[in-house]
């Protein structure tokens, strides 16, 4: 079997030159290249499904002297800000984890008030472009699963703006080990998750190996933290205050959708649109909490975390979708670095795309 075509996977003159997005431009480019022109609709083919081993995201055994592309991978997903990967080809990257996603477009909004500063203060309204997607054993219910929202916030309501912006990442997901959740209503989708890797079975040993190389290119692993939403349109003086945590849940009184074997994908649709017609009929909306309060136990391969005194501070709304190569394939989604002082960005692990400490 020959080794997965994983086109442009290191940080590149494309990411070196990124200076922010439009919002329509992402839009335009997450709505094209569709796997169906209409979802759901009588005569598409079948969605892909891309299965994850250590041969497809670390190459095969046999690949001595290539450059180590998962390593290349992490450290271009720290390092790039870019919104959208092309690649010369204008067939964009694979990505080695969660190939297979859905995209979502919609808005951010917080109502509450808090202390911290950035898109997590009251009155906070952003334009959102995310992905949803399931690791651990794919895409089907039944299966052990880890569902994951990623999404990147436009620091701005008008989706027609002109001049391109730069845009704040954020990355959620279920303990990563996996769990069998059956309904997206109920996926506990956090920026802290838990850690069960024998759940994997004998595919634990990927886990393993993908953790060791997150904590070589920068410092924790299984934590993803929250300071870019809080320094999102913050003025140069005032000191980031951003949440420990977040955690990220599908609004109570959602629809749940039926069916046996059904792919996180479909469902995930049918929250918008019924099958086979184009337009949006209702809209996917998730509540945004936050907590400074939180703990963590455990061995590395079974991490557990408590939090105290969850706040709900907000809503996501999704109100219109597209499953499409250019999701799975283009658009990208910078992960933060770890920063020793989450609100201080001199404690930052990687500076200027080295690791630093």
């Amino acid at each position: 079997m020959q080794d997965l075509e994983v086109g442009t996977e290191q940080f590149t003159d494309e990411d070196r030159l990124y200076s922010g997005s439009r919002f329509r431009d992402v839009v335009d480019a997450l709505m094209a290249n569709r796997y169906q022109k209409v979802w759901g609709r009588e005569g598409e083919p079948p969605l892909p499904q891309q299965e994850t081993t250590i041969k497809t995201v670390f190459g095969s055994l046999f690949s001595r002297g290539k450059p180590p592309r998962f390593e290349r991978a992490s450290e271009r997903t720290l390092d790039s800000g870019a919104d959208l990967r092309w690649g010369p080809d204008r067939r964009g990257f694979t990505r080695l984890l969660h190939p297979t996603g859905v995209g979502l477009i919609g808005r951010w909004e917080i109502t509450e008030d808090t202390p911290y500063t950035g898109y997590f203060a009251r009155g906070s309204n952003a334009l959102v472009v995310a992905r949803y997607s399931s690791g651990a054993g794919g895409n089907l219910r039944g299966r052990i699963r880890s569902m994951a929202l990623v999404g990147k916030l436009f620091p701005t309501t008008e989706s027609d703006h002109a001049t391109p912006l730069r845009t704040a990442n954020f990355i959620t997901q279920e303990d990563i080990g996996g769990t069998r959740t059956e309904y997206i209503n109920d996926a506990v989708l956090r920026n802290a998750p838990d850690v069960t890797v024998f759940r994997r079975g004998p595919a634990g040993t990927l886990l393993i190996k993908v953790a060791s190389v997150f904590s070589r290119v920068d410092q924790e692993p299984t934590i993803r933290q929250v300071y870019p939403i809080a320094e999102l349109g913050k003025p140069p003086g005032q000191p980031t205050r951003a949440p420990a945590f977040m955690q990220l849940l599908v609004a109570p009184g959602q629809s749940r959708i039926a069916g046996a074997d059904l792919d996180v994908r479909d469902e995930v649709m049918a929250h918008i649109f019924d099958k086979g017609d184009p337009v949006p009929k209702r809209a996917l909306t998730f509540t945004i909490e936050v907590t400074d309060e939180g703990n963590t136990s455990g061995a590395p391969f079974r991490v557990r975390r408590t939090f105290q005194r969850w706040r709900r501070i907000g809503t996501m709304v999704f109100d219109n979708a597209a499953i499409s190569y250019n999701g799975d394939h283009v658009i990208h989604f910078t992960h933060p670095t770890w920063r020793e002082d989450r609100n201080d960005p001199a404690t930052a692990t990687r500076i200027d795309g080295t690791k630093v400490r």
